[in-house]
């Protein structure tokens, strides 16, 4: 698959109507009124707060995918990418008519709507959905159970989101993308089950490094049962996970967006053209696993109590009136020569004030700083 077609592909099909960083129930629920006849649509449950959860099934071949985005309210990259990517699967001049022939997929494009409207983690009784695998006390975490038990699905696909401090290994190249074949057992075998998710995303992988060489990592696989890709892993149904991460200046995740549809092309091209057996898991091996070593901003050379140091600045992300805004926050004030910031200011041995003309302080919110009398702001740009 060519990396200027799936270029062009996006350019033709990204949904416009879905930008930036909150994205809810409200957002997708015209889109869903227009879906092509080629997709069914039903309210498959309902959340704490009585919001529904839809499903929506497209594709008439044998492979069956499970596919659900927004687990975490929050984290909304995979969401878009989902409807840029049904936007591409129902345009009847699609390159990519064989997906459909060969696979049935089943997509919840929201799990947590009450979540997603919050714009948090948690569903409305402040759960995390991916701890809940186990004891279902949620709406929201049976609706899924339910979805795999009817839907029986050959694949599962658990798209989440991560934040900006990830680097892919212990490097200065962000975890733009991220994947995980979860483990299935306490051992982290690898059995033939992870083999044929690891297979899968070595390919996305392959596909994402024209993109961004050295920017994609693996998550560390300890096994944890409650976790919704561990359990659907230990019945035996491969399972892959995604996270969209953050990319240069991408706070918004536009790009972040491409690059998760390119993986989802790339992926589930594969599946419809193979009989994927896990042969081809090793690539996986090579994907360097996760770490944090990244700061938003990181000011170096500051002076402050007649020392240098560095302070490093990490946005918070506020909803107020249904917009996102990332405020800097300080984090760290300390010498930080193993992290890296997505920006860097080098204040070359002066002293970097707040905008009252007042040293700086941990967990302080500052828009600005004040840099030899001049005002740099701390906001995305």
């Amino acid at each position: 698959m060519q990396p200027d077609l799936i270029k062009k592909l996006f350019q033709q099909h990204k949904e416009p109507s879905l930008f930036g960083r909150y994205i809810t129930n409200g957002h997708i629920e015209p889109l869903l009124k227009n879906l092509s006849s080629k997709v069914s649509l039903s309210v498959i449950g309902r959340s704490v707060l009585n919001k529904p959860i839809y499903g929506l099934k497209i594709g008439e071949g044998s492979k069956r995918l499970l596919l659900w985005s927004q687990m975490h309210g929050n984290e909304s990259t995979t969401t878009k990418a989902l409807f840029d990517l049904l936007n591409t699967l129902s345009d009847s001049n699609s390159s990519y008519s064989n997906i459909l022939k060969a696979c049935t997929f089943y997509i919840i494009p929201i799990l947590n709507p009450d979540g997603a409207e919050r714009y948090t983690r948690l569903n409305a009784n402040e759960i995390d959905l991916n701890r809940d695998a186990q004891d279902l006390t949620q709406p929201e975490s049976r609706v899924l159970r339910d979805a795999f038990n009817a839907f029986k699905p050959d694949y599962c696909f658990n798209l989440h989101g991560q934040r900006t401090i990830f680097s892919a290994g212990k490097t200065n190249h962000p975890a733009t993308v991220s994947f995980l074949a979860p483990a299935q057992d306490h051992a982290c075998t690898i059995t033939e089950n992870r083999k044929i998710a690891m297979e899968l995303i070595g390919v996305m992988n392959a596909g994402l490094q024209f993109e961004i060489p050295n920017q994609v990592g693996v998550y560390d696989d300890a096994f944890n049962l409650n976790c919704v890709g561990d359990t659907f892993q230990s019945l035996n149904v491969p399972t892959v996970l995604f996270e969209a991460g953050h990319y240069n200046n991408d706070y918004q995740r536009e790009f972040t967006r491409e690059l998760i549809y390119r993986a989802y092309l790339l992926c589930f091209d594969y599946i419809s053209n193979n009989n994927i057996t896990g042969t081809g898991y090793k690539p996986y091996l090579d994907i360097p696993e996760n770490d944090k070593c990244f700061y938003d901003i990181i000011i170096r050379n500051t002076l402050m109590d007649n020392k240098i140091i560095d302070v490093a600045i990490q946005y918070e992300e506020r909803l107020v009136d249904n917009t996102v805004f990332f405020v800097p926050m300080v984090q760290k004030i300390e010498s930080l020569p193993e992290f890296y910031g997505h920006k860097e200011i080098d204040a070359e041995g002066s002293a970097v004030l707040s905008a009252d003309g007042m040293p700086l302080k941990l967990s302080s919110e500052n828009v600005f700083v004040m840099l030899n009398n001049e005002k740099i702001t701390l906001l995305v740009e």
